[in-house]
């Protein structure tokens, strides 16, 4: 007995020995090519391209690999629990390798002669993912298995947990497992329960074979078997896991948590980003914050689809998507009770812009109506008046009679698109064939506030605000007027509208353009002809009093291009062609007072660390900055304290001043010394011409129309709000700060209306992409205006009044409206009205034989005594 106890023992020593020798033996033999374990800090996981609005919200993710990085912190506990149930028991105990797990692989290994059993551990796996590959061999095993426990060294048993469940696969190219819940259940990880954790936490080992989309019963069968172990581990109790247990197994694949809808803007920035980064764009981890405003960007998204919807109304009903051979007795049925086939048929239509299918069931005389099934089961009923629009399409032009009746329209079996109404329920709807772009830019900086550049970016990625190349039409004249005042012509310079027949090689024809109405309006003064829209008029002031050279070379600076520019007298009803971005950008040197600004996206580029890798210097416009003040001094440099009486100090930019902690502090010192002059100096407020050294490092964008002629046309345009082609603008949204202007282009091809005031541009298109006429009456102030005043409602909603401010060099001058000379006490009041005139460019006339009655109003000036007149719409140019 004795000698068998101290043989016992011998053996059991020489094993211990032979063990020992041996596991240090593998270690000198395997940790040559052994990674250091904190290189794991250094190894950047595969993160996709985020891409945010200014104020935060999602517009995209951009990548193959979905991952979303959680810290320990941010992971629910039975999430937690459930991985350690399903993968690794003791993986708070062990030092990174389990013994009992070994154990149990080398039984299986000797019973079944091959290596069937891994037995490794959550930081085994971890290793063996970051650093081998996943060969069934021993040699594999030993290095996994000092890896682990270098990173038990390394790290704590949360910073592994935090890893693990950031680095694996989950299947549907979810990495991660906050990705996983996103993509499985659309939710946030902190929003999934015990059931969908255990369902995530069972995917691992095979995520093809495990994951609820692919295979439910499978996922279903690995759920149980990890609330099972969660419940033998005391980590739910009975109660619980019933409940889990009975939990359905309901998952489906889920985009992005997309916050805000930009996808044109999100194709911007990815090919922006690709052009930076190469291939890394969608791996490393980059977080792109646009200038995109999420409240304007849904303002245009809601106004161009409610638009185009309106639009295609008035253009007739071109009849359902499909009309299927069905029984009656089949439609009657509950929508469950279908055959997978018909389900599959109503659920494989797409649902662009917020359009839904719908199935039509039957008809209800009686009532007028129809009932109808969406694609996911709900019933409906269409009523009359969400179905009396539908008169049938015949052309472009043409439409048949109106309809009496629902059966008019629907018949069971059709499939139509439906879409939801305020009043609640829904109306018949159809797919827009016309398209349409909105675009606002913030005119002190060019920011992108807003960008839609078509219906539906998956059925079109052709984005329509940057890409599409369309005549602005009269659009365009505003910045011909600006160019014909900066010959010497005023606001009340007499034009001629009359016919006008020109030989031109470069149109290739005679050129006759006409007005919209066909009349002729005899002499008009230049901001009747604007707000009027005359063509005639408008080409006579380019050819006559203005040079199509000149207005070329004075137009060139709003950024258009060549193709914008035509040599001819096209040009001054907007005959070339240009992008509504270009003609933001344009509008902005207006809205701005006389800056040139270049449109940008991208506001800010950081790293996966946060380190930011970018940041935008846009060139801003700013008066106050400009270290020669143009002509005269702005009276707004000297203005009173705030409404709380502290002084408000180097304000150059009210919005976007961009200035370093170097500024700010000389500023303050500025603010410092101010307080301590005389009290008058309370009121003063320095500029570059008293305090260059505070602008010294803004990047100013060059002036390049008078801030007196940026206020002429803006003023201008204001009448066309007021009472010209755009006055549904001001019927509707009753603000005093709107200049803007229509568009219509050859045949009614395109329609536009692009407006402003000092804080805001905003321009619309709306157009065929096949250049097809838009149809009879359809003009920009029936197309296109409406699209604008619904974005405005929504972007100007309880915004202050915006007005851009009289500069210094203009004067007011009461006129005579038939001559356009400064009036006399003999005129009669009903023929004079109050006109703007930079300080010496008022009109010398023959007839003035007093002293003209010069007056400096106030800036919401407006000549409500002139009389209105007939609204004009601009067409054709030939």
């Amino acid at each position: 007995m004795k000698r068998a106890l101290i043989l016992l023992t011998g053996l059991g020593v020489i094993a211990t020995v032979s063990v020992t020798a041996g596991i240090v033996g593998a270690y000198y033999y395997v940790a040559p090519g052994l990674p250091a374990a904190d290189t794991i800090r250094e190894i950047p996981l595969q993160i996709p391209l985020r891409i945010y609005s200014r104020d935060g919200r999602l517009i995209e993710e951009v990548g193959e690999r979905r991952r979303i990085l959680v810290s320990y912190d941010e992971l629910p506990g039975f999430v937690v629990e459930a991985f350690v149930a399903a993968e690794d028991r003791r993986f708070f105990d062990h030092p990174g390798v389990d013994y009992q797990g070994i154990l149990r692989a080398l039984v299986s290994f000797i019973r079944s002669g091959s290596i069937s059993q891994g037995g490794s551990t959550i930081t085994q796996q971890l290793a063996r993912d970051y650093f081998l590959t996943r060969e069934q061999l021993f040699t594999r095993k030993l290095r996994e298995a000092f890896l682990a426990y270098k990173i038990e060294q390394e790290f704590t048993k949360e910073e592994i947990m935090a890893l693990f469940v950031n680095k694996m696969f989950f299947g549907q190219r979810a990495y991660g497992v906050a990705a996983a819940a996103q993509v499985y259940f659309g939710k946030p990880l902190r929003d999934i329960n015990v059931a969908e954790a255990a369902t995530l936490a069972g995917v691992l080992p095979a995520p093809s074979q495990y994951n609820p989309v692919r295979s439910p019963a499978n996922a279903t069968m690995r759920r149980s078997y990890v609330l099972g172990r969660m419940n033998e581990l005391d980590f739910i109790g009975d109660a619980e896991y019933g409940q889990a247990m009975e939990h359905p197994m309901l998952s489906k694949l889920h985009g992005t948590a997309n916050e805000l809808s930009a996808p044109y803007v999100a194709e911007m920035v990815r090919r922006e980003m690709l052009e930076r980064y190469g291939e890394e764009t969608y791996s490393a981890g980059y977080k792109v914050v646009t200038t995109l405003d999420s409240r304007l960007q849904e303002a245009a998204n809601y106004s161009l689809r409610n638009g185009l919807l309106e639009f295609t109304r008035r253009r007739g009903y071109r009849g359902p998507l499909a009309r299927l051979d069905i029984d009656e007795l089949t439609l009657q049925q509950p929508f469950a009770e279908w055959d997978e086939e018909l389900r599959m048929t109503l659920q494989d239509y797409r649902s662009p812009g917020g359009l839904q299918v719908a199935l039509v069931r039957a008809l209800d005389e009686a009532r007028n109506s129809a009932q109808v099934v969406l694609a996911s089961g709900t019933e409906e009923e269409l009523q009359w008046f969400g179905i009396s629009w539908a008169n049938p399409y015949i052309d472009w032009q043409t439409t048949g009679d109106a309809p009496e009746s629902v059966a008019d329209v629907l018949a069971p079996g059709d499939i139509v698109y439906v879409m939801p109404i305020t009043e609640g329920g829904y109306a018949l709807a159809q797919l827009p064939a016309a398209q349409s772009a909105v675009v606002s830019v913030d005119p002190v900086d060019g920011a992108i506030t807003s960008l839609a550049g078509g219906f539906d970016f998956a059925i079109s990625k052709f984005n329509r605000v940057t890409q599409a190349a369309r005549q602005p039409g009269s659009s365009f004249k505003p910045f011909v007027y600006a160019a014909a005042l900066a010959q010497g012509n005023t606001l009340a310079t007499i034009i001629l509208d009359a016919p006008v027949v020109i030989s031109s090689a470069a149109l290739e024809r005679l050129w006759k353009p006409i007005n919209y109405s066909g009349r002729f309006y005899g002499e008009r003064r230049v901001r009747e002809a604007l707000y009027r829209s005359m063509n005639l008029a408008s080409v006579r002031l380019l050819l006559e009093k203005t040079g199509i050279g000149n207005a070329v070379r004075y137009l060139a600076p709003f950024g258009f291009n060549d193709a914008a520019l035509p040599r001819n007298g096209s040009l001054a009803l907007g005959g070339g062609v240009a992008s509504p971005l270009d003609m933001a950008q344009a509008y902005a040197t207006f809205a701005n007072g006389g800056y040139a600004i270049t449109p940008y996206v991208i506001d800010s580029i950081s790293g996966p660390t946060g380190e930011i890798l970018y940041r935008a210097e846009p060139a801003l416009a700013c008066q106050h900055c400009e270290a020669e003040a143009p002509q005269e001094l702005d009276d707004s440099l000297f203005t009173s304290t705030d409404d709380d009486g502290e002084i408000d100090y180097v304000e150059v930019s009210a919005r976007r001043r961009h200035m370093t902690p170097d500024e700010e502090q000389r500023a303050y010192e500025l603010q410092m010394r101010l307080e301590q002059i005389a009290p008058s100096a309370e009121s003063f407020r320095p500029d570059a011409t008293v305090a260059p050294e505070l602008f010294e490092s803004m990047n100013l964008a060059p002036r390049v129309i008078t801030p007196q002629i940026a206020f002429l046309i803006q003023d201008a345009m204001r009448s066309v709000v007021r009472r010209g082609t755009g006055a549904r603008a001001w019927r509707e949204l009753q603000r005093t700060d709107l200049s803007g202007k229509t568009g219509t282009s050859n045949d009614r091809r395109d329609a536009w209306f692009a407006g402003y005031n000092s804080s805001i541009v905003g321009v619309v298109w709306v157009g065929y992409d096949e250049f097809t006429p838009l149809g009879p009456r359809e003009e920009g102030s029936r197309t296109a205006l409406p699209i604008w005043i619904e974005f405005m409602r929504i972007a100007l909603d309880s915004m202050p009044l915006a007005e851009m401010p009289m500069p210094q060099g203009i004067v007011t001058v009461k006129i005579n409206t038939r001559t356009g000379c400064p009036a006399t006490f003999n005129d009669p009041p009903n023929e004079t009205i109050f006109e703007h005139f930079r300080t010496g460019n008022v009109p010398e006339c023959d007839v003035a034989t007093e002293e003209p009655n010069i007056f400096n109003a106030a800036n919401d000036f407006e000549d409500e005594s002139e009389d209105s007149g007939e609204e004009e719409e601009e067409d054709p140019i030939f």
